[in-house]
């Protein structure tokens, strides 16, 4: 944040009268959102093209969209018309700020249009200005309704007062913030990308370690299967079942929850990278009803396997007394003495066995993981002096790899932090632009 301070600012500062925006450079007006922007609704324009309203983009066809959302069903001639440099108030808006239009089209009327009625507007500067974090805590003062995905009203919102720097100055503004917005996000993806490979390469050593061990001059056998190769001769290839001594699930539904009694374990408690399942809850069971659907109850040393969504097949050891009750989607598994717990969590996170499980599963993916597919997987299992030297040496080599990821993160956040300080010290003038500041 060092380099915002070092900026340049104005001659002169004024107080706003406005708390969000406090003290603005002497020179700029501030005025009633009412006064430069007016709330549209045009329709019966069902041949427009159909937009998405997104918190990342903007407004933009939908075909812009990758994830492409539901298409709507009813009459678009009740769609409400937003042309280019329009913004659009979502049912987000009172966390994510307005939407900047890209593209003219047509858009759900639950969304609200405004277009600008005032000269010398750059819808540059106002598509930061709407997005910062400091005209977001303004949007808090125009929530109506109470329910998930709160409204933005506008017949409060146009009460808020926006600063107008004159033109020349919003369209520095708008170039210098599009620069070096550019350069953050750019600097933001690299880092992305070395997170990507710094976790590709804690695959290679997981795999390479689970499959082969740590020594390269044993001798080695045809697995028999295609996507595992060849293995030590003195490792054993049977299915998962054949190492399980107990599976420990509860009854195939989930019973009613509140805010109080027994925690319950869900899916969100299993994340990639911890040994442990993470103990922080949201929901609670009545202890009268728990017995009437658990089977069994976990233990230390017990297998937690998620069996649904983007961590279904991930698995973490219990690793202190539990006091919780699992949900359904998450499955204990109790192992036989002779497998290490910590080398089977690493082999179940392998992507040998990630590979044999969509292969069970008829090329699928696992995001819906059915117990009887997930233990007739293959498993590898050295001897238990091996097993341990190798979750050993795996934790060991993941220990570096997982700092440089965490360092990553770290960097990323204070990138992210220094792009949004950086926009609301631009927009509310804390900060001046000079000609010089862009390229």
């Amino acid at each position: 944040m060092d380099a915002i301070v070092k900026m340049p600012t104005y001659e002169a500062y004024k107080d706003s009268g406005v708390e969000w925006l406090g003290e603005v450079p002497s020179e700029w007006p501030v005025l009633k959102m009412r006064y430069l922007y007016r709330d549209t609704s045009i329709k019966n324009r069902p041949n427009e093209t159909l937009l998405s309203v997104t918190q990342d983009k903007g407004v933009v066809p939908r075909d812009w969209v990758e994830n492409r959302m539901v298409m709507p069903s009813g009459n678009l001639e009740s769609f409400k018309f937003i042309e280019e440099g329009d913004f659009a108030i979502s049912l987000r808006s009172f966390e994510g700020g307005l939407e900047y239009c890209h593209h003219a089209g047509i858009i759900s009327p639950a969304y609200t249009v405004l277009k600008s009625i005032k000269n010398g507007l750059t819808k540059g500067y106002y598509k930061y200005l709407f997005k910062s974090q400091a005209f977001i805590s303004e949007l808090q003062t125009s929530i109506v309704g109470i329910r998930e995905g709160k409204n933005i009203s506008y017949e409060e919102l146009k009460y808020s007062y926006l600063p107008i720097p004159s033109s020349d100055q919003q369209t520095l503004i708008a170039n210098f913030l599009d620069q070096k917005t550019a350069q953050i996000d750019e600097a933001i993806a690299i880092k992305e990308q070395q997170i990507a490979l710094l976790k590709e390469r804690k695959q290679i050593i997981i795999q390479k370690a689970v499959t082969q061990g740590l020594d390269p001059d044993v001798p080695m056998k045809d697995s028999g299967v295609d996507w595992i190769g060849e293995i030590p001769a003195h490792w054993n290839l049977k299915s998962l079942k054949f190492y399980i001594e107990k599976i420990i699930d509860n009854r195939g539904r989930t019973p009613a929850f509140g805010d109080y009694g027994i925690p319950m374990l869900e899916v969100k408690n299993i994340t990639e990278g911890n040994h442990q399942p993470t103990e922080v809850f949201s929901k609670f069971v009545n202890p009268k009803l728990v017995k009437s659907y658990e089977r069994d109850n976990v233990e230390i040393g017990d297998i937690l396997i998620s069996t649904v969504g983007a961590t279904s097949g991930k698995a973490v050891i219990i690793q202190k007394t539990p006091n919780y009750f699992i949900c359904q989607n998450v499955v204990g598994i109790r192992m036989v003495s002779e497998v290490n717990r910590l080398f089977a969590s690493y082999a179940l996170a392998s992507s040998y066995f990630k590979t044999s499980l969509m292969l069970i599963n008829k090329g699928n993916t696992i995001d819906n993981l059915k117990v009887s597919v997930f233990i007739n997987n293959p498993l590898l299992l050295p001897p238990e002096e091996e097993q341990e030297a190798i979750s050993l040496y795996i934790d060991n080599a993941l220990k570096e790899n997982d700092i440089g990821i965490e360092h990553l993160h770290l960097q990323i956040t204070k990138l992210k932090e220094y792009k949004t300080t950086l926009i609301n010290s631009a927009v509310t003038g804390k900060i001046r632009i000079t000609p010089e500041m862009v390229a």
